[in-house]
Formats: C-alpha cells, structure tokens, sequence
C-alpha cells in the first residue's frame, strides 16, 4: 500500500526479495498506479479491500497518519503486516495495533531499516555495552517528509538503533531543537539516558549542506564507527600490553605504574546487500515460520515512546522532561 518515493522502492525490492511474490499494489493516486504498473508490470487494485483479498501479507508504506487505520483493517481480515516507521502518530495507536495483531494472531513488523544496514550487521556482533553513543543524521532539505517532525522522519532511525543495542530501559531524555525552513523542527539534539549509565548523544538534521549517517560506540576497551550512508564500519581496539611491543605497534603509556596498551585497527567486511531487501525476507520468512520478527510492533512502539518524549522536551523551553 503505497506507491510514492519509499513506496516506489518497496515494490521494486519486493519484486527481487527471496520468498516474496508481490501480486499488486495500491496507491490513491491514478496517474502514480499506472506509472507503478508500467515501469515494473505489476496489477494495481483500485482500493485497500480488494488488495487486501487477494494477498496473504501488505506492506503499508503510506503516510504516518494512516498507518493505525490500514493496519487494522489488514488485520482484521487476518492479513501480516508490515508497517513503515514511525508505528503510528501516537501510543495510543501503537498500543491498539499491538493489541489486535495480538487477539489476529498475524506478524508485524515494523520498517526500521536500518536495523538492516549492512555497515550495522558487520558492527553488531562487535558491540558490546558500549556505555556512550554519537550519532549524526544529517540531510540536505527536501520539502517531502516535512509534514512530521525531524526526530520522526529521521531521529527515529538512530533511537531504533540506541535503543536495540543498549536494551536497558530509558532513565532520561533532554532535547532541544528548531524549526527552520518548515512549520515543525528541523535539526534537533536529544540525550538519552539508560538504566544502565549509558548516555546515547543523537541530533538528526534536514537542513544540512551535505549528507551524514554516523554513529560512534564507545564501549570498554573498544570504540567502534558505523558509518550507514558509506556503508563503512571501524573498529579501534585497546589491549593491555605485556612485556615488550612489537616495534611497529601504536601504543599508549597510561602514566607511572599504569602500563601501557596496543591499539588496534579492524575494517570487518561490509556485505553488499539491499536493506530494504533484506528486511522484506526477513518479513516473509517470519509469515513463513510464524517465528517472532527481527523487529517488532513492540520495538516500534517504543522508538516511538522515545522520539515523542523527545518531542516533548522540543515543546518546553529549557528541553527538559516533559512527561
């Protein structure tokens, strides 16, 4: 459901994915169906419901304000469903949609890709209580997607990420931001802190002169750069150094009585996949096997408890809490 910029990809990746056999699609916009149908030669439904009774799965990639109402009449109707992110417009729609997948006995997932960047998947494994976080999300202005907040367009991303990674509970959240060329924030900074101690330091900005996906994981012994636009990952490692160093080893002396420690570099190979792609198999294989998905309604609902308490603080005038 959905045939727009995102939508478009979605149909075009769908149309490759392993165990995924797209019978059609729908889009509110005439001219925008027969474009879809004549660049990939794909049936376009003239309305939800007779899409609806024909597939086994949909994939909502439509407007966030529309994302609970077409969820639910999926549902109902016994459809899985893949939702785009953000979930929905607020948690009492998140919730509901938790709820009825729940009572339909479906899958749902929910689109946050990144969760699939290839430069992610190769640092995973590596990450390990990282106990500080850096992440920048910077874009060049594009009106489409300004009828939401950046923290939901962009910022939504990286608190997916955090939040995966750490998995302790949210203690805190301070945010400040600023709307400059559009009606709602257009760079904004927000600092989360965890249960746990871990402070994740996020700013997400459309309004950039040039484009930037990084985040920085700082965690004992190891610091660790995700680079998701270039598709990049590093690792810097620090050992404890006994004895004597290898003559061309970088090291650092930690002061009088203290050692030293060798400092390494690792590039861990960066697989060449679609993450869209990806997260559709990982959607149908889940429909599949009836097994849990890599990220669920759950996972959705609390990125999105995050990014509108981040919001929130936007609203009031020192950033702080606000709810």
């Amino acid at each position: 459901m959905g045939a727009g910029h995102l939508g478009r990809i979605h149909i075009q990746q769908a149309l490759q994915a392993e165990g995924v056999e797209l019978v059609g699609f729908h889009d509110t916009d005439a001219e925008r169906r027969a474009a879809i149908t004549a660049e990939f030669e794909v049936m376009a439904y003239p309305d939800v419901a007779s899409l609806i009774g024909t597939c086994e799965a949909v994939d909502i990639v439509t407007p966030t304000t529309t994302h609970h109402a077409l969820a639910l009449q999926a549902m109902e109707a016994g459809r899985h469903v893949f939702i785009e992110k953000p979930l929905s417009t607020d948690m009492a729609e998140a919730r509901d949609i938790m709820d009825r997948a729940r009572k339909a006995g479906v899958i749902v997932q929910v689109g946050h890709v990144e969760r699939f960047n290839p430069a992610f998947t190769a640092a995973r494994p590596h990450l390990k209580d990282p106990m500080f976080i850096e992440t920048h999300r910077l874009a060049q202005f594009n009106p489409r997607g300004t009828d939401v907040s950046v923290v939901l367009d962009l910022m939504i991303h990286d608190i997916d990420i955090v939040l995966h990674t750490v998995g302790h509970p949210v203690k805190d959240v301070i945010a400040s931001g600023v709307a400059v060329v559009s009606d709602t924030p257009d760079i904004a900074n927000a600092r989360i802190v965890f249960s746990n101690g871990c402070v994740a330091n996020l700013t997400a900005s459309r309004i950039s002169l040039k484009n930037m996906r990084k985040s920085r994981f700082f965690q004992r012994d190891a610091y660790i750069s995700v680079d998701m636009l270039e598709k990049r990952t590093e690792i810097v490692r620090m050992r404890t150094l006994e004895g004597e160093p290898d003559p061309f080893a970088i090291t650092v002396d930690l002061g009088q009585g203290k050692g030293r420690r060798e400092i390494s570099f690792e590039r861990p190979e960066v697989p060449a996949t679609n993450a869209i792609r990806d997260e559709l198999q990982a959607f149908a294989r889940s429909v599949r096997s009836g097994h849990e998905p890599p990220v669920t309604a759950a996972d959705g609902a609390a990125a999105l408890e995050v990014a509108l308490k981040v919001l929130a603080c936007l609203d009031q005038p020192t950033g702080g809490p606000a709810y």
